[in-house]
């Protein structure tokens, strides 16, 4: 399935300039006020302020008229006319009166204020002295009130921002609303079934519930009822979004799209809350689409793989979303659309019929699918009128849309970089084998007898694949390192689409993964830590045959397989006993052991093309399908042909019998390739 990149499915409902809430600086400024409220304070409390014990000498003195005494410890007083004229004094003047004992504007130069001692009592030193007093208590609670919000705004405020910093674009007390993205139907950059391809069939599904959308009255007049809820099932990679997103846009209407993840949350009861308010929004808007991908994620099956202890808040998310999918009618306009890559964990409870009751298998394309995916891709590339994407979709076999798109983006990126003004064919086929082997290491430090040893490695690997009835096509070998661990790698890319396998194809692919090791037994007298990967796959490879197929002398028609286990596949739920264990092994073993018998005996009779090729290997480093038939001649049973401009496919059987291939499907060529590691 193709997806167009430089388009995004839908412009979002919210203007992305606008934002919510209050902006950073506008806090700045409220905590610069409030600071500044107590320095201005305490700058106008300092003018005319005397100590307490100049106070008294200036009593003792004769020089104080009026006395103030606020609250038993502050005083406000003010000098008589002799002391400031005698110069005795010194003050600040001030404009307009600040206490009750003035009595003109200008009296404010005699005034001052002062702090007494706690519990000192001045009252009959100021009689002594004939100096008027009074006293009074303060009524000023809102400084005191004010002085001591300050501190708790300042922590609520840290808080907040805090929080906001944990949590971006998250708000206050919003934890419970959803956080699906509702894409506008009006957006022009919405998707169609125009930007989809690869999957005919699929659309056809979907169909449906797009006609609903447009036009309910033709289902609910005959009493019909549209599927509640869509599943969407396939590997990853294959669009399942992105046909979720052209059915909302071919529908036009409102789009809701979120994760399972966004669900879950370190907060109990926060998963159901989301889920409601979801609901809620989504039939204030109907009609329109809720799409839930990766629903696994708060969908698995209740009551497995629980450990003690655990929280069972995905089970109560779960919960509720059943609840919603039961509290709703769908002539109201609200289609759920879900998608998921493991449909066999997903609760039976959610895809029984009434919620999830219809499932559209999203697989990976064909080649008839393919070449859609790569004339929607290539359709903004500059390609070369040369490329032929028949072929070059035959050679892509059990790639996914996204794989097909990192494809064309690859060939691409390849022919800038080599200065061409539009991507041809080879530039293509080189992406190719860098998506599936890796990049390549050519300035890897390999020392020339390893090398040595992967040459004759490679080629043991291409002869039992050029020379057994049941193998696929040989395309290319290749000694040059690639990827993370692969020394070299022999390419093999199947003629036909296959869905079954007999017991003589399985036991040649065994002996071309066997190809390598026996190579250097023979050449060598020893063999290296090379085969690792080819004998984890034969080892697995004969076990199927066995214990899943049923292809053993030894146990006859009896499979093990166990599709319902629970154990995660560690195989604590085993349904047979020791002693069957034990029969398991030794056929195992035996179909191992004939198939290297057989590899041994071909490779010892090719010998000396066996040398022969590893020597070339040596010089050109990589053999592409033309060099091996120059070498080794035409395949006794097949034959895989491909021109200069890799522009024709042919096949070739026993017979001698030639003929042109129109469908050539072809599974992952990653299951086919053998490398030396």
């Amino acid at each position: 399935m193709a997806e167009n990149n430089s388009n995004q499915s839908g412009s979002k409902n919210k203007d992305p300039k606008k934002k919510s809430g209050f902006p950073l600086w506008i806090y700045g400024v409220i905590l610069l006020a409030l600071l500044a409220i107590p320095i201005f304070t305490t700058t106008n409390e300092q003018e005319n302020r005397i100590d307490y014990s100049t106070f008294l000498g200036y009593v003792n003195e004769g020089y104080v008229e009026k006395v103030l005494i606020i609250d038993g410890e502050k005083i406000e007083g003010r000098f008589k006319t002799e002391a400031v004229e005698k110069g005795l004094v010194d003050y600040v003047e001030q404009e307009g009166p600040t206490w009750s004992f003035r009595d003109q504007p200008e009296d404010a130069r005699y005034e001052f204020k002062t702090t007494m001692l706690k519990g000192d009592e001045i009252r009959s030193l100021l009689d002594d002295y004939d100096v008027v007093y009074d006293a009074k208590v303060s009524e000023d609670w809102f400084g005191g009130v004010f002085f001591w919000l300050i501190p708790l705004f300042l922590i609520i405020l840290l808080w907040i921002f805090i929080f906001k910093r944990m949590n971006p674009g998250s708000q206050m007390f919003n934890i419970g609303k959803n956080k699906a993205a509702l894409y506008d139907q009006q957006s022009e950059n919405k998707l169609t079934f125009n930007d989809v391809a690869g999957h005919d069939e699929a659309k056809e599904e979907v169909e449906e519930v797009v006609e609903f959308l447009k036009n309910p009255d033709k289902f609910t007049k005959l009493g019909g009822a549209i599927p509640k809820g869509v599943l969407l099932v396939g590997p990853p990679g294959t669009g399942k979004t992105l046909m979720a997103k052209a059915t909302a846009g071919e529908a036009n209407v409102p789009f809701f799209s979120l994760s399972g993840s966004d669900f879950v949350e370190m907060f109990v009861g926060v998963g159901a809350a989301r889920v409601r308010d979801l609901f809620k929004e989504a039939k204030e808007k109907a009609p329109c689409i809720i799409f839930i991908d990766e629903i696994d994620a708060i969908g698995r099956s209740r009551g497995k793989n629980q450990s003690m202890g655990s929280n069972d808040e995905r089970e109560n998310t779960l919960n509720q979303l059943l609840s919603e999918m039961d509290g709703f009618n769908t002539d109201k306009g609200v289609i759920i659309m879900a998608a998921s890559n493991r449909p066999d964990v997903l609760d039976s409870a959610l895809l029984r019929p009434g919620r999830f009751d219809r499932q559209i298998l999203i697989d990976k394309p064909d080649l008839k699918g393919r070449m859609q995916i790569l004339n929607v891709h290539t359709k903004k590339l500059k390609v070369s009128e040369h490329v032929d994407l028949e072929v070059l979709a035959s050679q892509t076999p059990g790639f996914a849309g996204a794989e097909m798109a990192n494809l064309c983006n690859e060939a691409a990126l390849l022919a800038a970089r080599r200065g061409k003004e539009k991507i041809e064919m080879v530039d293509f086929q080189d992406a190719v084998e860098r998506v599936v082997a890796g990049l390549e290491k050519k300035n890897k430090i390999i020392s020339p007898h390893e090398r040595e040893i992967i040459a004759y490695h490679e080629s043991g690997h291409a002869i039992v694949g050029w020379f057994l009835e049941h193998t696929d096509p040989v395309l290319k070998v290749s000694i040059i390192p690639r990827g993370f661990a692969a020394l070299g790698y022999t390419l093999q890319t199947p003629l036909e689409d296959r869905f079954l396998m007999t017991r003589e194809e399985l036991n040649d692919k065994i002996c071309a993964l066997l190809g390598g090791r026996v190579a250097e037994e023979i050449i060598f007298g020893k063999i290296s830590t090379g085969a690792q990967n080819d004998l984890e796959r034969i080892t697995k490879m004969a076990f199927a045959m066995v214990a899943q197929y049923g292809m053993s002398e030894e146990l006859g028609n009896i499979s093990y397989h166990d599709a319902d286990s629970t154990d995660g596949g560690y195989g604590l739920t085993k349904k047979y006993s020791n002693d069957t264990t034990w029969v398991i092994d030794k056929a195992v073993k035996r179909i191992i052991d004939e198939n290297y018998e057989r590899t041994k005996q071909l490779l010892s009779e090719k010998e000396e093309q066996l040398t022969q090729m590893a020597q070339t290997l040596l010089d050109k480093e990589v053999l592409t399908n033309q060099d091996l038939e120059k070498m080794l001649g035409k395949p006794p049973y097949q034959v895989q042909h491909f021109s200069d401009n890799g522009s024709s496919l042919s096949q070739k059987n026993g017979a001698g019998k030639t003929e042109e291939l129109n469908e050539s499907e072809i599974e992952n060529p990653g299951d086919e390739n053998t490398s030396h590691s």
